[in-house]
């Protein structure tokens, strides 16, 4: 469903999530992201500044994003 066109916030919010690691934690430039969720680069642009304005207003999400971040190095 990741890569599916589903719009509903159960499938888009985890995609947007997975673009942002993808882009922060591989250094992927949006247009190879792009390319694996089958959408346009400027997707991928908003939905990682979407997630760092989330970071930003949201402190346990902060602290979700930096414990995912830390199981991925270990």
């Amino acid at each position: 469903q990741m890569i599916s066109q589903n719009r509903s916030k159960d499938v888009a919010y985890p995609r947007q999530m997975a673009m942002y690691m993808i882009r922060q934690e591989l250094e992927y430039s949006f247009p190879d992201i792009a390319k694996i969720f089958k959408r346009d680069h400027t997707t991928v642009m908003h939905a990682v500044r979407k997630v760092e304005e989330l970071i930003v207003e949201d402190q346990s999400l902060a602290e979700n994003v930096d414990s995912l971040r830390r199981s991925l190095e270990a």
